[in-house]
């Protein structure tokens, strides 16, 4: 709202407003002239050398930044009236109200004289012209109307008639466009987008965008500050003493992230005086404004009919090669940042988030969330969050590992199987194999060890718990970010429905329950039979992933016999390991083949679908694409988990696959490894050409485009000197960000997230690897988004939608595929009844578990009686009966044993880790109570101050006229 010093002095006369802050806070009751105090200084959010972003200042001399280390400082402001200016056909409005405010340390407001309008307009002509020359592709040619959007056609191109049309209907909205040919092709052309004032204010009321309209008072604490003064300065003086943490940014390197922190309500025109307008091109910030373009490329006609409409179609059929809101300038600078500060934003983020240098630093949430949008920022918060999460993780597998490491060697288990040198194994094929000796495998042993341990168990519900706690600890922290970010109502008020689906049901309407308006509404029995057609899709994916493992298990079950049989000594000996190693390797390279066919087909059921709005459009295509990829992913380590070496049978009646190929059997001291080693694999193998794909590849683009801009993009153009190119061109130089937005990047850590906590014990080094990735995605995300991407849209979001929903859902079923890969894959299960039911010391009580399983590997395998004239008995894994029993080849009470235990491990683990997950997700609330309380205090004091602005609007607008006025509502 804006108020006149003379106005500000008698409103404090007539109310008793306190002088000093400190005053205000030693109250407890609230009076409704401080909750009616504007919010005075705008928050200056923009670095410090671009002045032309800032409120331009009226002193006639620079002064030094003031820092205010108390608390009873206060600003007083004087406005100007506007200003108007006229260029060529395109009229816009364009009013400077500045401010000009003085701090100083004493408890009393000061009052400015106001500046004379001809000394703000020197003033600002000659501000805008230092900042003019240092900021080039940033503003029209006036250098006055500031760029909003980009957008590119090729002057080839033979949509003119749509294109002229197009920018014809963006005129009539309230747009002004300019065009500029490029420097580095002669066939570009770009087209320059500002948006006005009143168009702003026009869509920003269309879209109920939240714009700050009073300076937030907190009186929640007053509590913590009476009562609890003493506790909090001893909490200080305590922390004061600890060393300082090296993972936090420097306030003084990112200084403008200090801002004031204002109540805000949906934008209205009617009552613009109750908004806090100190200057008209700051108010909307630059991300505001793109989306306000955005908002109005999406929805304007190029042609007759409903359906001709948005920049989205134009950019299908060619007739615009991009659209793109500009970079803020370059990223990069001569001059050391802590001496003569950032250029721009993009400069700032580069220096304090981008860099390789500051891998170990926090991320500034606040200045990613300002430059690209609130999703953008929601998505790099989880990522953090998730890879902070990791490390108590990755401690425990690191501990986990180290103990099966230290134990390897005392292993009886081990010890048994490299002892074994007389023990002879049946052969591994019928006609050209030969008997072998159970020591050959003693490494094979070891190794398993590292990872069937006693500590498995142990890290599964450690896991499980973890993953619960992961999630609702996410829960509160994301509540404070749509706290701070002023999300909280967002999602009720701006949902808006996808121009395809207008387009596509305009001829049915319905009134909408909630805003009570007309929409276009897709009947029942078509929503059913595309969703049908798409579910048949999926299936039919699904069944193609499963046809690619049953191949790779045919290739593993002849590589067996081939590496089994090998005259050359080292794979004969080690065809266990081969066969693993050569079978991740082929499904690995048919997984990253098949992911190419699953995004475009996922891509057409999703549009197939006709989704409302865009958050239902990207929810489908994130959940098709996640189970396509998780099946693509995880199909051949559930066989290798639950399937691998069950059904081979025994020797004289193995079971053969087309009566040919003999199944796979598990080595004597378990299946674990094998699943051990296809998830390191594939996990190891997929972040490297992730992170391949993610940032070497546009590097090779844009070294492509920028050695075919050397050469003048064969227009027979040179450009010397990139520094001199303006904005547009050097945008349009770097890639795009891909078309589905952040469904890579989340599906990408959504995986990842499945393979930690899915089969982790089998891989309890899973936690480490993901998190020694995540530190460096971190970072090679942020060098993508600000170096080698167009600036993409800056959306909005709330949560991070279908994804939390997926991850609860992998979080149960890591539950369930753990308790069956320790029960079933490990011999954690078989090793437990040897020792209590069948080893030596169950007559002894308890003893050391090495003792009690003496003598397990000779119980765990069977004897066959072979046709071999030099080995007559063969041993082979399994519990059956000797060829000298009454019932030979028969199960064993021993198996029965196995089996029930198995069964009984699986009901009590699921039931005792879900227990516990619930019973932490009950305890940990999903918002701070403190968060609670202060949303409803500040509910509670927007109602009161919108009433008294309007009240005090009125007052003032009945008392300019000369009419009586009193205090009631009128």
């Amino acid at each position: 709202m804006v108020h006149h010093s003379g106005s500000i002095q008698s409103f404090k006369q007539q109310k008793g407003m306190h002088t000093s802050i400190s005053e205000i806070l030693k109250e407890k009751s609230l009076k409704p002239s401080r909750r009616s105090l504007p919010c005075l200084a705008q928050s200056q959010t923009h670095p410090i050398n671009l002045n032309h972003f800032l409120s331009v200042p009226l002193s006639p001399e620079p002064k030094p930044e003031v820092k205010v280390l108390s608390q009873s400082i206060s600003t007083s402001c004087s406005l100007l009236p506007p200003q108007t200016a006229e260029d060529g056909k395109d009229h816009y409005v364009e009013e400077s109200e500045a401010t000009t405010c003085e701090t100083r340390a004493d408890e009393s407001f000061l009052l400015q004289k106001p500046v004379t309008r001809a000394k703000l307009e020197a003033r600002t002509d000659s501000l805008q012209g230092k900042n003019r020359a240092g900021s080039s592709g940033l503003f029209f040619r006036d250098g006055k109307k500031r760029i909003d959007y980009i957008l590119v056609y090729k002057k080839s191109s033979p949509q003119v008639e749509k294109r002229c049309t197009f920018e014809k209907n963006l005129r009539a909205e309230g747009l002004m466009l300019e065009k500029e040919p490029s420097l580095t092709n002669n066939d570009i052309m770009f087209v320059k987008i500002h948006a006005p004032w009143d168009t702003l204010c026009k869509y920003a009321e269309q879209m109920n965008i939240r714009m700050p309209f009073r300076k937030k008072c907190y009186f929640t604490d007053w509590k913590s500050k009476t009562l609890g003064s003493r506790f909090h300065l001893r909490c200080r003086q305590i922390k004061s003493w600890l060393p300082r943490n090296p993972m936090k940014l420097d306030k003084e390197a990112l200084p403008d992230l200090e801002e004031t922190d204002c109540y805000t309500a949906p934008f209205s025109r009617a009552r613009m005086h109750h908004f806090t307008i100190n200057n008209r091109e700051t108010f909307f910030s630059n991300s505001t404004r793109s989306r306000i373009v955005h908002h109005v490329l999406q929805r304007t006609k190029y042609e007759d009919g409903k359906s001709k409409m948005g920049i989205n179609r134009l950019l299908g059929n060619n007739t615009y090669e991009a659209a793109f809101p500009p970079h803020e300038g370059g990223y990069k600078s001569r001059h050391p940042i802590k001496t003569h500060g950032a250029q721009n934003h993009r400069h700032l983020l580069y220096e304090r988030w981008a860099r390789w240098g500051i891998w170990y630093k926090y991320q500034p949430l606040d200045l990613i969330r300002r430059y690209f949008g609130e999703k953008i920022g929601l998505y790099f918060a989880w990522l953090g969050w998730y890879t902070g999460m990791l490390i108590p993780a990755a401690l425990v597998g690191v501990f986990v590992f180290l103990y099966g490491l230290f134990t390897m060697d005392s292993s009886q288990v081990s010890k048994e199987i490299c002892e074994a040198n007389t023990t002879i194994m049946c052969p591994m094929c019928e006609d050209t194999c030969e008997p072998w000796t159970l020591s050959d495998s003693c490494v094979y042993a070891k190794v398993t060890h590292l990872f069937d341990n006693g500590g498995t168990v142990f890290f599964a519900i450690f896991m499980a718990i973890w993953a619960t706690v992961f999630l609702e600890f996410w829960k509160r922290r994301r509540a404070e970010l749509t706290y701070d970010w002023d999300l909280i109502d967002w999602e009720e008020e701006e949902e808006e429905l996808r121009p395809q689906f207008e387009a596509k049901y305009s001829r049915v309407e319905r009134v909408n329950p909630i805003s009570g308006k007309p929409e276009p509404f897709q009947p029942f029995s078509d929503k059913l039979s595309r969703l049908m057609v798409s579910v048949s899709g999926i299936f039919f994916m699904i069944s193609l992933v499963l046809t690619a493992v049953f191949a790779v298990v045919v290739f593993r079950l002849i590589a067996m016999e081939k590496f089994a049989s090998l005259n050359w000594y080292f794979v004969k000996k080690n065809w266990q390991f081969a066969t693993s190693g050569t079978g991740v390797c082929i499904n690995f390279m048919i997984i990253m083949s098949l992911n190419v066919v699953y995004e475009k087909v996922a891509y057409l059921l999703t549009n197939l679908e006709h989704p409302r709005t865009e958050s239902e459009w990207e929810n489908s295509f994130a959940l098709k694409m996640f189970l396509f990829q998780f099946v693509n992913l995880n199909s051949s380590t559930f066989y290798i988990a639950f399937f691998l070496g069950r059904f081979a049978g025994r020797p004289g009646k193995y079971n053969k696959l087309f009566n040919r190929w003999r199944l796979e059997e598990c080595h004597p001291s378990g299946c674990l490894i094998d699943l051990c080693l296809q998830m390191g694999v594939i996990m190891f193998f997929k972040q490297i050409w992730n992170n391949f794909m993610e940032l070497g590849y546009p590097l090779l683009q844009n070294w492509w485009s920028r050695r075919k801009m050397k050469k003048g993009g064969g227009a027979g153009q040179n450009v010397d000197n990139k520094a001199q190119l303006p904005q547009w061109d050097k945008d349009w130089n770097l890639q795009p960000m891909n078309a589905h937005g952040l469904v890579d990047e989340y599906l990408e850590m959504v995986l990842q997230f499945g393979f930690t906590t899915i089969f982790v014990a089998a891989f309890p080094l899973a936690p480490l690897l993901a998190l020694l990735n995540n530190i460096i995605e971190i970072r090679l995300d942020a060098y993508k988004f600000v170096t080698q991407w167009r600036r993409p849209m800056p959306a909005r979001a709330t949560d991070i939608g279908i994804w939390h929903g997926i991850l609860e859902g992998i979080g149960v079923l890591a539950v369930i595929t753990n308790a069956f890969v320790i029960a079933i894959t490990s011999d954690y299960i078989p090793r437990f009844v040897y020792a209590f039911k069948y080893g030596p010391c169950v007559d002894k009580g308890h003893h050391h578990e090495d003792e009690c399983l003496r003598g397990y590997m000779n119980s765990s395998l069977s004897v066959f009686e072979s046709n071999n004239s030099l080995h007559r008995y063969c041993r082979y894994r399994d519990y059956r009966a000797p060829p000298w029993s009454s019932v030979p080849y028969e199960f064993t009470l021993q198996f029965w044993h196995v089996l029930a235990a198995r069964l009984a491990f699986i009901i009590v683990f699921e039931h005792l880790v879900f227990g516990i997950k619930s019973f932490i997700a009950y305890l940990i609330p999903d918002m701070p109570k403190d968060l609670c309380d202060r949303m409803r205090r500040e509910k509670y004091l927007m109602q009161e101050m919108m009433y008294e602005a309007e009240l005090e609007h009125l007052q003032k607008e009945r008392k300019k006229n000369g009419r009586r006025y009193h205090h009631e509502w009128p």
